[in-house]
Parts: structure tokens; C-alpha cells; sequence
């Protein structure tokens, strides 16, 4: 099987490396972070926002899409591309981290995951088929499989038992694959237990995919923790395909998963905190409600070059904040995602320059200064 992904070069001290990943809607850099798009929108912003800021790719989410609109009506618009009027590449989760964290609402069974919505307590169920079948409906470049998240802390058992099903689901879900020319990631499940990852890797592997994710991570677990289960599972993974880590989105968390050999992340976080009033900057977190930015004529981060930090002050930027005007979010979610593109594509040239070790002291260190 051909992989979609191009090695372009690697970090000479470290797993770090750059790449490429082909898909139908155009090429992806990597190391990428991915805006997340839940319901067709990344929250507060317009594609032409996220063009500006030079977003290349962002997720859209299964379990929400099939709920509302539907699945049905996004395939009659023609797709998620032209029903959001984004024409660069996307990605879809399968649903399963949602179904996990519905907890009391959810069944998993062999067949699949029977839920009650949230929205409104209707039933539903989801298979590996029908969760691969939604997302080609949807129209996504690259789609996941349909997995079993695993709870922290978790045993061995029950993490096996999980990890086993994700794999068979995995196999099911290649199996039912219609459209080829979308990429189809296998997640590697296997909790905090390197010999269920290991196990899962092999499987994946055997039945071939276009691209391997590893899942069950930031689900509670000690930082140091992830940062270990991150680095054997990227070692295990073959490096002529991406590699791909989901829901992690720390910055710290980006540079460190990055140095350990992974492509591709996505999280909430930049939207979520910026809704929230909390602001990335070169020397750490800015809590835009705090008092002494009230008459703050410098802009939210003065090595930033993003339309707010280029516009408007922190002292306005509270102002929106207190008076929870529309506009705070607005502009805050364009700072916090214009500083996550740019700190991968500050990774990416580190890479290429073979000073990546470098970029990571600095980093931490105008971090925790």
C-alpha cells in the first residue's frame, strides 16, 4: 500500500521531522496542528480568518455532524467542503471519544456503540460501518476508524479487552470502505500498558492503513506519562506514514510530542480558552480579564504579528471581555489560533535548519521565565 505521506527530513538529536501529506483537497505540512471544527465551524471564526492565519487542514466531528444536521443533508450540499465553504483538506473523527465521554448514555457492544443524544435523548447507533459510511457521506479527506476510548487509570484487563475491539472494529472498518480516494487512519488504543500498544501497532499494520493515530491520550493521565506512551508508540509506527495524535494541545505538549516523533494534533483548546479569555503568548498564558490590562495600550503579545496583535490593544481586548461583547471571541480566536499555526511553522523550519533541540530549550525557557 502507497503511503500519502512525503519524508522530507528529520532532526539529527531528536525523533522531530517534516513532511507532507497528501490528500484530495491539497498537501498538508508537517509537523500540523489541527483547528478544531466540531460542528462545520471552527467556533467565532470565517474560513477566510483561518486562511489568513494560514490554516491548512481542521476536523470536523462524526458524532455531532450525524446528530445535526445530519449526515444525509451535508452529502445533499454537496459536502462538508461546500456546506462550510472550505475548500482546503479535512479531517473527521469517528465519534468514539464522544460516545466514551456520553458515559451513562452510551452501550458498547461488538456491533457497536448504542447512544442517547445529548440534543435530545433520541437513540442511536453507530458500527465501524456506519461510522465510516457517515464520513464519506460528509465528504472528509481523511477519515478514522471507529475505536473504544480507554478511561485513566484503567487495568489491564479492561484496557486489553477495549483494545482488542478497537482492533477488530479496525478491521471492519477498512473492510467497508468504498471511496479510496480518502485516507483512512487506524488509532492505536492500548491505555498506559506499552504491551497493548504494541499489540495494537501490529494489528494495524497487518491490515494497512493510510495513516496511524494514536488515541487514549490526555485522558487524565501524569504529563511525564503520556510524554512516555507517546514516544513508544511513534517509535513503533513506520515513519513512511503520518502519525497522528489526538485531542493533545498544550503548546508545551506540542513541542514535546513533536521532539518524540509525532506529525499531526488537534484540540479545542486555542477556541475554547480564547472564548474564555485566556491568550497564548511567546512567554506564556495572558488572562485578558485581569485588572492591570485595563488601560494596557500593547497588543496581546508584542512578537506577534496576527490581525488582533496587529489592530488592538489588551486594554480593548478586556473591554470586549468585561462587556461580553461578540468581538472578544472573535478576536481572541484569531490570536490563539494565528499562535498555534505559527508555532508549528516555527517547528517546521527548526526541523529543516537541524536546530530543533535549540528551539526547544528556548521555547521552554520563555515559557517559565
Amino acid at each position: 500500500m502507497s503511503s500519502p505521506f512525503t519524508f522530507h527530513c528529520k532532526s539529527s538529536r531528536s525523533a522531530a521531522r517534516c513532511g507532507e501529506v497528501k490528500t484530495r483537497h491539497g498537501v498538508v505540512q508537517t509537523p500540523v496542528f489541527m483547528p478544531v471544527g466540531t460542528q462545520a465551524t471552527v467556533k467565532a471564526v470565517t474560513p477566510e480568518n483561518l486562511l489568513d492565519l494560514g490554516a491548512e487542514i481542521i476536523l470536523a466531528n462524526t458524532y455531532h455532524l450525524f446528530l445535526r444536521p445530519g449526515h444525509e443533508l451535508v452529502r445533499d450540499m454537496g459536502g462538508l467542503h461546500s456546506f462550510m465553504h472550505w475548500d482546503k483538506p479535512i479531517l473527521t473523527d469517528s465519534g468514539g471519544f464522544q460516545i466514551y465521554s456520553l458515559k451513562d448514555l452510551a452501550t458498547i457492544s461488538e456491533e457497536g456503540a448504542t447512544f442517547k443524544s445529548h440534543l435530545d435523548g433520541s437513540r442511536h447507533f453507530l458500527s465501524p460501518e456506519i461510522a465510516v459510511a457517515v464520513q464519506e457521506d460528509l465528504g472528509a479527506d481523511i477519515i478514522m476508524c471507529l475505536d473504544t476510548c480507554i478511561p485513566y487509570p484503567a487495568d489491564q484487563k479492561e484496557a486489553e479487552a477495549s483494545t482488542r475491539l478497537t482492533g477488530r472494529w479496525a478491521k471492519r472498518s477498512r473492510d467497508a470502505q468504498k471511496e479510496k480516494d480518502r485516507l483512512l487512519f487506524g488509532i492505536v488504543q492500548g491505555g498506559m500498558f506499552p504491551d497493548l500498544r504494541r499489540h495494537a501497532v501490529d494489528e494495524l499494520l497487518e491490515i494497512g492503513f493510510d495513516g496511524y493515530a494514536m488515541g487514549g491520550l490526555s485522558v487524565g493521565e501524569p504529563t511525564e506519562l503520556m510524554y512516555d506512551m507517546a514516544e513508544q508508540t511513534a517509535a513503533l509506527l513506520p515513519d513512511e506514514y503520518p502519525k497522528y495524535m489526538m485531542g493533545v494541545g498544550r503548546p508545551e505538549d506540542l513541542v514535546e510530542c513533536v521532539y518524540r516523533g509525532v506529525d499531526m494534533f488537534d484540540c479545542v483548546m486555542p477556541t475554547r480558552n480564547a472564548r474564555n479569555g485566556m491568550l497564548f503568548t511567546s512567554t506564556g498564558r495572558l488572562v485578558i480579564k485581569n485588572a492591570q490590562y485595563y488601560n494596557d495600550q500593547r497588543p496581546v503579545d508584542e512578537n506577534c504579528d496576527c490581525y488582533t496583535c496587529r489592530n488592538y490593544s489588551r486594554a480593548y481586548l478586556r473591554h470586549l471581555y468585561m462587556a461580553r461583547e461578540i468581538m472578544a471571541s472573535h478576536l481572541n480566536t484569531i490570536h490563539n489560533l494565528h499562535y498555534f499555526v505559527s508555532l508549528m511553522n516555527q517547528m517546521r523550519q527548526a526541523i529543516r535548519e537541524d536546530r530543533f533541540e535549540k528551539f526547544r530549550e528556548e521555547f521552554h525557557y520563555k515559557l517559565n521565565k
